[in-house]
């Protein structure tokens, strides 16, 4: 049983108030413009949320990822797209620096990321490098000068229009595989860096997800992030804690599709009864209610578990899959309760359904959940 702290209640109850006081009475507008939430984010970056976890001495909160998960599951009940662009710029620009780079770096980058001064990106996937994230060929070669020197393609990059910052991974020899790959801390600004087509997606509108395209941009060498041939196990270490991220997202919709389904299946009478009456309707809220609680012991535990520094990769697996799979049963669940209702863009249950489609894609597929879960299980 958790007991969570005073602390943590206070991050959780400012976390609500503003998701449901800022965020939501805007979010079905936004997901019909495809208009990226930039105001928002920079009241996150105001409110210390953008760098939930970054050390104080580098501008951040320096709080717990279980603190973090909280917020960002209240951030995603209200939108899930605003709570991507937080997702990314906590778990996957941000953390990768605080664990892996320089003195240098982390006082140059993380205060700015922290504040939403500068937005961050995760520049893993490739048109043929996505589960398969050794396959790199975005490929990198050392300059007389010893600067680095990136060509190549990334794809899928969530934040990518909008990021000032880039954690890119770049092979020395892509034959080589994860033996080879490099990171890299890549300000957009600098020449050879462009920003090609911006992907027209099922869900999550607001959040703009982009083709980056590097042309003989030149990263100088201090911004190498970690050991060079090493970048893979920054890139493996990174993804832990993006997977509780998006578990976090994933509870924000489930818990929100089923607050939804369970107000309008007291309101809506059939046959002179309201819905909730009947047994199918029950056992449909009942589904949701118990998968919801599972997912979010096991998205805290994993967080839990993060923030003692013990080993969690399996953890930060199991929450992934279950909270994505949770959030797609809840949605389905709460549009088969709104009838030909829910089918409607006229109710939110539609935009939910969409937005938790891509929960069992991103940051690992399900199936790669279950082959990590696997492999962790035979290795013990």
């Amino acid at each position: 049983m958790f007991q969570l702290s005073e602390q943590s209640l206070q991050i959780q109850d400012l976390a609500r108030s503003f998701a449901r006081d800022a965020v939501l009475p805007g979010a079905a507008e936004r997901d019909l413009s495809k208009k990226y939430p930039a105001e928002l984010v920079g009241q996150l970056g105001e409110m210390g949320f953008m760098g939930m976890f970054v050390p104080e001495e580098y501008g951040g909160f320096g709080l717990s990822i279980l603190d973090y998960v909280l917020a960002l599951e209240e951030i995603s009940y209200a939108d899930a797209s605003l709570g991507v662009v937080m997702s990314v710029n906590n778990s996957l620009a941000s953390s990768p620096i605080i664990n892996f780079g320089t003195e240098a770096q982390k006082q140059k980058y993380l205060p700015k990321m922290a504040s939403a001064e500068w937005i961050g990106c995760y520049a893993l996937t490739e048109p043929s490098a996505g589960s398969d994230a050794a396959a790199q060929k975005t490929k990198v070669t050392v300059a007389e000068n010893g600067d680095y020197i990136l060509n190549g393609t990334k794809m899928w990059i969530t934040n990518g229009p909008q990021a000032d910052v880039a954690v890119v991974y770049a092979s020395m020899d892509p034959e080589a595989r994860h033996k080879a790959v490099c990171a890299f801390i890549v300000e957009t600004a600098s020449p050879g860096f462009k920003v090609g087509k911006i992907e027209p997606k099922l869900g999550l509108s607001s959040s703009q997800t982009a083709e980056l395209i590097f042309e003989d941009m030149r990263v100088p060498k201090e911004n190498l992030l970690g050991v060079e041939r090493e970048g893979f196990k920054v890139a493996m270490g990174t993804l832990d804690g993006g997977r509780i991220g998006i578990a976090a997202q994933s509870l924000g919709i489930a818990q929100r599709a089923f607050d939804l389904g369970l107000a309008y299946a007291k309101e809506r009478v059939a046959f002179g009864r309201p819905i909730s009456s009947k047994q199918a309707i029950q056992w449909m809220l009942a589904d949701m209610a118990t998968r919801i609680e599972a997912a979010r012991l096991l998205t805290w535990k994993a967080a839990t578990l993060k923030d003692k520094g013990e080993r969690a990769s399996q953890a930060c697996s199991m929450a992934k899959l279950y909270a994505s799979e949770c959030a797609n049963f809840c949605a389905d669940k709460a549009l088969q309760i709104h009838g030909g209702y829910g089918y409607s863009k006229e109710y939110e249950v539609e935009r939910l359904y969409r937005d938790a489609r891509i929960t069992t894609l991103y940051e690992g597929t399900s199936e790669i959940q279950r082959l990590v879960i696997a492999k962790s299980l035979i290795a013990d």
